[in-house]
């Protein structure tokens, strides 16, 4: 059985616009002014965790405690994040042609599994791994390995990786070892960087690609 890890965010999920809805509706809650949103917006555009929400609590005085601010962002970002069917269709197609699907992403567990668990992929991923679990961050090789654990294997020729970050999907997957797919579009390639084994536009391509390699 082959192996197929993907990014979360920008690859399978679209965190962009969740992201922005989540905001707003936290602020929205609680009364928080614009002050409040714009510094939220900055400081968790690439990543949250809930030391975030203790430096947001000293700095404006808030009276909610961080926790509970982190878990209404989470609720508010697993009730946001959208995968589109076609790609829930696809991960199922390549589930059936023999794959073992996981996902390596950077960003806390208890956030990354509510995206996972509130857009049906909790039904089709065969293992997750946050860099949260084991505070490593992709491209680290043991953030891959650890998804390939969760999966109930390790990581072997002919694996792939699909993200749509150059320096820590694509890099990373081929530091780790493994064939990669550059899901491009968010991100320009730097300069000197190894090349993907493919690249494509849409995720959905990505897995068609997968499929022409599938087992057997």
């Amino acid at each position: 059985m082959r192996l197929a890890l993907f990014d979360l965010d920008g690859t399978l999920v679209d965190r962009t616009a969740a992201f922005a809805d989540a905001i707003a509706g936290l602020c929205r809650d609680h009364r928080y002014g614009p002050d409040v949103e714009a510094w939220l917006l900055t400081r968790l555009a690439d990543h949250a965790d809930r030391s975030d929400f203790a430096r947001l609590r000293a700095e404006f005085g808030l009276g909610e405690s961080a926790e509970h601010l982190w878990r209404v962002y989470v609720d508010r970002m697993a009730a946001a994040v959208t995968c589109r069917p076609a790609v829930l269709h696809s991960l199922g197609l390549l589930k059936e042609c023999g794959w073992s699907i996981g996902v390596a992403t950077n960003g806390s567990s208890d956030i990354q599994r509510a995206k996972v668990r509130a857009t049906g992929l909790a039904d089709l991923v065969d293992g997750i791994a946050a860099s949260g679990d084991i505070d490593v961050r992709k491209p680290d090789p043991r953030l891959f390995e650890l998804a390939a654990a969760r999966c109930g294997t390790q990581l072997t020729a002919g694996d792939w990786m699909t993200g749509d970050n150059p320096e820590t999907d694509i890099a990373g997957g081929h530091r780790t070892g493994l064939r990669t797919i550059w899901v491009e579009g968010r991100l320009a390639w730097p300069e000197g960087l190894t090349v993907p084994h493919h690249r494509v536009t849409n995720v959905l391509d990505a897995i068609d690609h997968l499929l022409t390699h599938s087992p057997g």
